[in-house]
């Protein structure tokens, strides 16, 4: 796991943008950083590999004792009256991609460990599955990649698509900086390659039919399935919560609502109940440590709200709008310093319980939305 220089593609944003990465560049820096690279030997790839599908069959685990709980359930801060509704999502395995992020400490020596699971609205997915295989393809043909995920997107697609209706609707929310707008697009695309007819829609533009009693698009189409890219935990807070329950009668929710329990802060904790010192685990509690820790509220995105401790004393912390909801504490892990305030965590991905590939974010000591994305290469 070698950090090197490398010479940026001539012209590389018009490159990146015409493959659908808009937001390439953040305050006149780029986000998307091809000046810096990352090699791994092939063994290092397979160790990485071989944590991300025993990871998966240890969330596997604790989904089926979270369910069953109604008061971890209430710990998690998930109102009681969508508890049923996951209990069947999670029994029934509704079609979904069932793909996430995990994201990983790794030092090229020891055992990867958890951060958490990014699976109901992961990011810098775009940038993982196709931009920087063709920047591998153009700066380094010969070599090889840890990365199959726009394949095994594409072909999950093709293996739910007998059992979605006609047309799958892709909702998301208008963000100014358009990560989520391109991430979803991109998922679009992935659908489409299958076959699969879609049709795009903001989060604020669903509207409810209270005569058909439905979700509905601006055309007035009942929404029959709904790939969303948006937090089950803002979905089931909005003033329609009532009406989402009674849907899901008859609309299918794309990723199931049982993703809220793997994708909350507060599985670190269960998972460390359950697997006390599993070489991939993290030491996790929802008690404040006296050693050194993390504290991560329970349903923070990108990085917000965390804060670094050491002795007592916080070291570095972001702000955000998140903790009222609860926090968790896990063992602090030292990231590698592989340049000057730079520390990489790898995202690796998984697409229905296989590993997929992996991405690599760049920050300081917290990995925020402002973390540059670097890509990789494997050289044995």
């Amino acid at each position: 796991m070698i950090r090197l220089p490398a010479r940026p593609r001539a012209d590389w944003q018009r490159k990146v943008e015409a493959e659908g990465l808009i937001w390439h560049s953040v305050d006149g820096r780029p986000y998307w950083d091809e000046s810096i690279y990352y090699s791994f030997t092939l063994s290092q790839i397979t160790e990485l590999e071989n944590a991300t599908a025993e990871l998966y069959r240890l969330f596997i685990a604790a989904g089926d004792v979270i369910v069953d709980d109604p008061k971890l359930l209430t710990r998690f801060g998930i109102p009681q009256i969508f508890h049923r509704a996951i209990r069947a999502a999670w029994e029934n395995e509704p079609p979904a991609l069932n793909f996430g992020r995990f994201d990983l400490g790794y030092d090229g020596v020891n055992s990867p460990k958890l951060f958490e699971f990014n699976c109901d609205t992961p990011t810098s997915l775009l940038e993982a599955a196709v931009i920087q295989w063709s920047w591998k393809e153009a700066q380094f043909p010969r070599l090889d990649q840890f990365n199959s995920i726009h394949d095994k997107l594409v072909a999950k697609w093709r293996d739910i698509a007998d059992h979605l209706p006609p047309v799958v609707h892709f909702a998301h929310v208008s963000d100014e900086a358009g990560e989520d707008t391109v991430t979803t697009s991109y998922l679009r695309d992935t659908a489409q390659a299958a076959g699969i007819a879609t049709v795009p829609i903001l989060v604020d533009d669903l509207g409810w039919d209270s005569e058909r009693r439905c979700f509905v698009d601006m055309a007035e189409q009942r929404i029959e399935a709904a790939f969303k890219l948006y937090p089950w935990e803002w979905l089931t807070n909005e003033a329609f919560a009532p009406q989402l329950l009674e849907s899901f009668e008859d609309t299918l929710w794309m990723e199931p609502i049982w993703k809220m329990i793997w994708s909350n802060k507060a599985v670190l904790a269960v998972l460390w109940q359950l697997f006390p010192g599993h070489s991939n685990l993290l030491k996790a509690s929802f008690d404040i440590p006296y050693g050194d820790a993390v504290a991560k509220p329970l349903l923070a995105r990108e990085g917000a709200n965390v804060s670094i401790r050491r002795a007592g004393a916080v070291i570095a912390e972001t702000v955000g709008d998140y903790g009222e909801e609860g926090f968790i504490y896990q063992e602090l892990y030292r990231l590698p310093e592989t340049a000057p305030g730079c520390f990489p965590v790898i995202g690796s991905w998984i697409v229905d319980g296989e590993p997929a590939g992996m991405g690599i974010r760049e920050d300081g000591l917290i990995t925020s939305n402002t973390a540059r994305f670097v890509p990789h290469v494997i050289d044995d």
